[in-house]
């Protein structure tokens, strides 16, 4: 590996551990597309090795997480799990449509979602007031989602645990880290044998990424609930954008 692609893999590998561990989310549909675009990868090649990145990234930020009492093991176990199955279950109806037109409906759901995580406002949930059947209803809305789109992650559980269960933004931040760790473990499970990887560039980008996601957890001390509201539904507006600029091109 020469020295040009060492800083490029670990510059990357930084800015996926800094939004994962700042916004809960953001990891695989940053991941994939550099791994391509940026490092070379084969696409098949980029989303095994996204799992592996992703995974152990975000599994470093529930620690950090952990360490400041804003991760919800309960919620996070059954959310996930009732995803994980539904996603499963989703995953043969996207079969039937074009990949672009699947983007295109993905990125139309995270504008929706940007705008109303801009438009609400952080209220402090209740001891006690959690409502188990909205986390069974929750994961199950976002595993199907997640499915049928064959992307979605943070984006769509943190906005989920905000809005429908009432999870301040921090606690959410880090739940939704567990629940990816369960789901890149149930992908790569699914991938494992198919493709040969670069450990070598993994290495680095998760050495960088550890870096990133300890600053990204450090960071949600110092910002408020809004302050990080804001950012996360902005960041999801100008991926949308991105995903409808290049989609839309393809599909026309």
């Amino acid at each position: 590996m020469s020295l040009e692609s060492l800083l490029l893999d670990g510059a990357l590998g930084l800015l996926i551990g800094l939004t994962l561990g700042l916004l809960g989310g953001g990891g695989s549909i940053l991941t994939v597309p550099m791994l391509v675009y940026l490092v070379g990868q084969t696409p098949q090649v980029a989303v095994t090795a996204s799992l592996v990145i992703v995974g152990v990234n975000s599994a470093l930020g529930v620690l950090f997480h952990q360490a400041n009492g804003a991760v919800n093991g309960r919620v996070a176990l059954l959310f996930g799990g009732v995803g994980m199955a539904f996603a499963y279950l989703a995953a043969n109806f996207s079969k039937l449509f074009r990949p672009e037109a699947l983007m295109i409906a993905f990125a139309m759901l995270m504008l929706i979602v940007g705008a109303l995580m801009l438009r609400r406002r952080e209220a402090p949930m209740a001891e006690g007031s959690l409502c188990w059947r909205k986390v069974l209803i929750g994961g199950a809305a976002v595993g199907a989602l997640t499915g049928f789109l064959g992307v979605g992650g943070g984006f769509l559980i943190v906005p989920a645990l905000v809005m429908l269960l009432g999870l301040p933004m921090n606690q959410a931040i880090g739940t939704s880290l567990l629940i990816i760790v369960m789901n890149s473990v149930a992908g790569l499970l699914g991938h494992l044998g198919e493709v040969a990887l670069d450990f070598g560039m993994i290495a680095v980008f998760v050495g960088a990424g550890l870096l990133g996601t300890y600053l990204g957890a450090r960071l949600t001390r110092w910002l408020k609930p809004e302050q990080l509201r804001q950012a996360f539904a902005l960041f999801v507006i100008g991926l949308a954008a991105m995903l409808l600029v290049d989609n839309l091109s393809k599909l026309l």
